[in-house]
């Protein structure tokens, strides 16, 4: 567990810094970047280690119910990733959509494993989204996006989550349970 949650705070830290200490990531320059990227890559190979050796009690398991609700989640997440590289009409409501995303990665994984260690990883990251989240729109860090929209791009984001899906899936089930029931 103690990995695990190296991992998690490792991240909070590394994506934190420029929001907490920005003269200190301002004075790093391009250097820090770099150092972000290594920190992000530690704390991601921290959590995947992490979690595989964790063990915690169980409170609930995966069933057919949560798995759609899951999954369905996890299409809208990718959903909002893309459309936020799109620049689709929904970027114009939600004023994070990269993080919205990403916290309805963290809820759908949180309802389909009810254990110790995916509170950790999952709840833990859930909840450093959502502090991110928070800590932008105090710097008034969102710019509404506005017009045109065009279909072109509403179809490509939509077809781009739906592709991202089923590979993202085929890569889970090849590396850890089969995200898709049945």
């Amino acid at each position: 567990m103690v990995l695990l949650i190296s991992g998690v705070a490792l991240w909070w830290a590394a994506h934190l810094f420029k929001r907490v200490a920005p003269e200190r990531r301002a004075a790093l320059g391009e250097k820090g970047k770099g150092l972000v990227a290594i920190l992000l890559i530690l704390s991601v190979f921290l959590m995947a280690r992490g979690y595989g050796q964790a063990d915690g009690p169980v409170w609930w398991g995966r069933s057919p119910a949560t798995t759609g609700i899951n999954n369905l989640l996890m299409l809208l997440a990718f959903y909002l990733y893309a459309a936020d590289g799109m620049g689709t009409r929904v970027t114009a409501w939600i004023h994070h959509p990269q993080l919205t995303g990403f916290s309805l990665w963290a809820f759908a994984h949180l309802l389909t494993n009810g254990d110790l260690p995916s509170f950790v990883l999952f709840g833990g990251l859930l909840v450093w989204a959502q502090v991110e989240i928070v800590l932008l729109n105090r710097a008034g860090a969102w710019k509404q996006r506005t017009g045109p929209f065009p279909v072109r791009k509403e179809i490509m984001a939509a077809v781009g989550a739906v592709v991202v899906m089923l590979v993202v899936g085929l890569i889970h089930g090849w590396v850890g349970p089969w995200p898709f029931g049945g």
